[in-house]
């Protein structure tokens, strides 16, 4: 039996936006779901930016997205961490994003005995808040990461991104960091608790299998692949697991709401 999707998790890069320019159809999708007032957030494993800044840069594009509405890793984080050890202290190495998540959660940021390092993203990684890390992992402090994605785009070609960086510290300190954002099916949860939604009738829209596709199956979502972002149709025969559906575009998405 297939339930109605009355609520929906979509992507951000590769489905609704690449390079800062909408992509087809994504305008509508979203205008659709606020008029027919669904449920939905849009997610994204980007740290750096709170969903105040997310929200201006998708409206840049022509995409209104209320804030309220944009899920990222640095939130999903630091619900995560308010869970786990209430009112605790991380060392942070991160942008505004984290920094605002873990602040509005309650935490206190230190370099005094932490209780948690936490990485994120960060367009300026300093040798020095790297062996800030190293040094207060060995003294204790678990080891956290906003997200596992190695490399991230930019203009000029790939930048090492914050699981290259865990991967460093890890080489240091011998400890792996425990990843909440995608392919972590926590980050859904998460998303889903948000919005007050169940995963029967929720379906995730992304562009990569190795993440979204994966991650959405693992929460119960239905998962719809569309080709406009990382994967390309002859990818999806290489993984041992197959989404719901696969559609060219977030345009051919727009029916379904």
């Amino acid at each position: 039996m297939t339930h109605t999707i009355n609520s929906w998790l979509t992507d951000m890069d590769g489905v609704l936006v690449h390079e800062n320019k909408a992509l087809p159809g994504a305008a509508e999708f979203i205008a659709t779901l606020r008029e027919k007032e669904r449920r939905f957030l849009v997610l994204t494993n980007n740290s750096i930016f709170t969903p105040r800044d997310l929200a201006a840069r998708l409206a840049a594009s022509g995409i209104e997205v209320p804030e309220e509405s944009i899920w990222t890793s640095a939130l999903a984080t630091a619900r995560f961490l308010a869970t786990q050890a209430p009112r605790g202290s991380a060392y942070v190495i991160g942008e505004a994003g984290l920094t605002t998540a873990l602040y509005e959660a309650g935490y206190i940021m230190t370099e005094s005995r932490p209780d948690f390092v936490v990485l994120g993203e960060t367009r300026t990684y300093s040798f020095e808040a790297i062996t800030k890390a190293i040094r207060a992992i060995h003294g204790g402090a678990r080891f956290i990461a906003t997200n596992p994605d190695v490399t991230g785009p930019s203009p000029e070609g790939p930048l090492p991104a914050t699981g290259a960086v865990a991967a460093m510290i890890t080489a240091a300190t011998g400890r792996k960091p425990y990843f909440v954002g995608k392919p972590n099916p926590m980050m859904f949860r998460s998303a889903l608790n948000r919005i007050d939604a169940h995963s029967e009738s929720t379906a995730m829209i992304g562009d990569r299998m190795d993440t979204d596709v994966v991650a959405g199956i693992e929460a119960g979502l239905r998962t719809f692949l569309v080709l406009t972002g990382s994967t390309k149709e002859s990818d999806i025969e290489k993984y041992p697991f197959r989404p719901s559906q696969v559609y060219p575009s977030i345009e051919s998405l727009i029916d379904l709401i």
